[in-house]
């Protein structure tokens, strides 16, 4: 038998293995991964990535696993794109968001980047690692360069610092263009030329705004060379110009422009003059591209405020942000800022077509209706038929393929009360008549931009403007194509929707919109509300067009009259309806003597 000492020896043994062994697991579990990974084995792939996950590994550990072995991690996001085994996918999305969130916290890491912008001025081999990690850090390496360029204190590491700049890349573009707003002309001076050598084109507006605005002579030469650096067609371009482009790359999302993947966010930086440093603002990622583009286009009219193109881009890209689904807007917004719908309405037609012409020829639904909503509220006839060139996009909207745009777009131009003629003017009646038929019984299926409020909404709203075109006799807008959906909507289980559809088909010169009427005044099963709102409009048929009726419902108007058992205030519409209906004196005579006492 073991003595005791033997058994220790042992166990000391197994756990050093076992310690040996936990170390190993993540690396092993990670290989074994990969290598399935590569030759196709996914049902075997699947187990070791359960299990690098069942271990917790720690997500920086994991991030230099995957770079050490970069060509398998790529095979694994390929695979992961178009796998049709969704166990596997889901199981290494998880892994790849682990190996994602270890990038995230290595280059973002205060500690680590500010270490590294002092290793490079301590050796040669220091700076070539130190490079590395700032390279790796991207936009969160610059504050820290920036600060330290600035420090009188720390001027021996100018000159290393400054050489580094520009090898950061593309990344860095955002931070040090915020920068430019410094009031260090020599930190600025070195931003300008490490922009330069960057050389990607959305830092050209703000090259060209130091040309235009820049009181130093010397900025203003350095601006230029980096602009001929990048782009030399680019010096005989405005600011203004340079920025809406760069604005417009945003909008749609040009890969150039993508913020860092191994984050859910997106940095909006700002230069925080108070503090003299740069200030960052984390931002959804699903819609850091719209907050860019409005950011450019603000930027666009500090560089010339008469560059309207700005504006209407501006509200494009606010009322594409908040299609974004995002709960919240971006913290740097305040409490007092407006939403897009506000902003829409105060910048007026002009800048609203052109947003709206932008959101039709995209088929952007969600900029499309904001537009034509705004457009509603702020436009008259002449500007809601405002052309772009050749197109008319309001006009335009009438066909879009989203029907709340459609329906919107007829409630706009209705409610502006067109007095010329257009084409497509057949297209507002049609779609007010479809409109006026949505229900909110009919939306199975909802989605953010139709619900069962919705539909009832504009069924309310197309009544409403269909009834403004009435009153108002418009000669553009043909309500006869919308009379089948009217004497529809006279049996339509919502009580004011009847009561409207009475009011607009009372304008109609047809027998079958005045049948329509009298049949809903003298349906028993209405309420009496409506009955007597349809004798209204019973009566307000009468007086345009004249009688109308066959003779049956005549005589049972007349016989309601004189029913004692109705009550007084339905007798009582009935009568002047009668009256309006202007009819041949033996009816009025057997009226009187039905009455008298003998």
């Amino acid at each position: 038998m073991m003595n005791r000492k033997t058994v220790a020896a042992i166990v000391l043994v197994a756990f050093a293995v076992l310690g040996v062994s936990l170390a190993a697991t993540l690396e092993s579990n990670w290989n074994d991964f990969l290598h399935y990974v590569k030759i196709g084995r996914f049902d075997l792939a699947k187990g070791y990535a359960q299990a690098i996950l069942d271990g917790n590994p720690d997500p920086v550990k994991l991030k230099d696993l995957a770079r050490q072995d970069h060509y398998g991690y790529q095979i694994l996001r390929r695979v992961v794109e178009d796998a049709t085994d969704q166990e596997l996918v889901d199981v290494s999305k998880k892994v790849i968001n682990l190996v994602e969130e270890g990038l995230f916290i290595a280059r973002s890491n205060d500690v680590i980047v500010a270490e590294a912008v002092r290793e490079l001025s301590v050796s040669e081999r220091g700076k070539y690692i130190a490079t590395r990690r700032l390279y790796n850090a991207g936009e969160y390496a610059i504050p820290f360069m920036l600060e330290a360029m600035a420090d009188p204190s720390r001027k021996n590491e100018f000159v290393n610092i400054v050489a580094t700049l520009p090898k950061v890349g593309r990344d860095a573009i955002r931070p040090l263009a915020a920068s430019l707003q410094t009031d260090n002309l020599s930190v600025k001076a070195e931003v300008i030329r490490a922009l330069g050598e960057i050389g990607y084109t959305h830092s050209l507006g703000h090259l060209k705004y130091l040309v235009e605005k820049a009181q130093s002579q010397e900025l203003r030469s350095l601006a230029a060379e980096s602009i001929r650096k990048i782009d030399p067609a680019a010096a005989k371009l405005p600011a203004a110009v340079l920025f809406y482009k760069t604005a417009e790359q945003y909008y749609y999302h040009t890969e150039s422009l993508k913020p860092a993947e191994d984050a859910d966010f997106g940095n909006v930086w700002f230069w925080d003059t108070e503090n003299k440093k740069l200030a960052r603002e984390p931002v959804d990622r699903d819609y850091f591209y719209e907050l860019m583009a409005m950011r450019n286009c603000e930027w666009a009219l500090k560089a010339d405020e008469g560059f309207g193109q700005a504006i209407g881009l501006w509200v494009a890209a606010f009322f594409k942000a908040e299609a974004a689904g995002v709960e919240q807007m971006p913290a740097y917004f305040g409490n007092a800022h407006a939403t897009a719908l506000v902003y829409a309405t105060t910048a007026g037609p002009e800048y609203l077509h052109q947003a709206l012409a932008r959101a039709v020829r995209d088929k952007n639904a969600d900029v499309a209706l904001g537009v034509v909503e705004a457009l509603a509220v702020t436009a008259g006839e002449k500007s809601l038929l405002q052309r772009l060139g050749v197109a008319q996009p309001l006009v335009d909207a009438l066909s879009f393929d989203d029907k709340a745009v459609r329906y919107s777009a007829a409630i706009a131009l209705g409610l502006g009360g067109p007095t010329v003629q257009f084409p497509e003017s057949k297209l507002v009646a049609v779609n007010l008549a479809e409109a006026l038929g949505q229900k909110a019984a009919d939306v199975t299926e909802p989605t953010r931009r139709w619900t069962g409020p919705l539909a009832d909404s504009y069924a309310l709203r197309a009544a409403e403007t269909m009834l403004a075109l009435a009153v108002s006799r418009n000669k553009v807008v043909n309500l006869s194509l919308a009379q089948p959906a009217l004497i529809a909507a006279t049996n339509d289980s919502r009580d004011p929707i009847k009561k409207l559809s009475g009011q607009v088909l009372a304008y109609l010169n047809s027998p079958d919109a005045q049948r329509a009427i009298a049949a809903m005044a003298l349906l028993a099963g209405n309420d009496m509300a409506v009955r007597v709102a349809a004798f209204e409009s019973l009566g307000t048929s009468a007086k345009i067009n004249g009688n109308m009726l066959v003779e049956q419902m005549v005589d049972d108007i007349y016989a309601l009259i004189g029913d004692g058992s109705a009550p007084a205030e339905l007798r009582a519409a009935a009568a002047a309806a009668y009256g309006s209906l202007n009819l041949p004196s033996r009816k009025v005579k057997d009226l009187i003597l039905d009455q008298a006492r003998s």
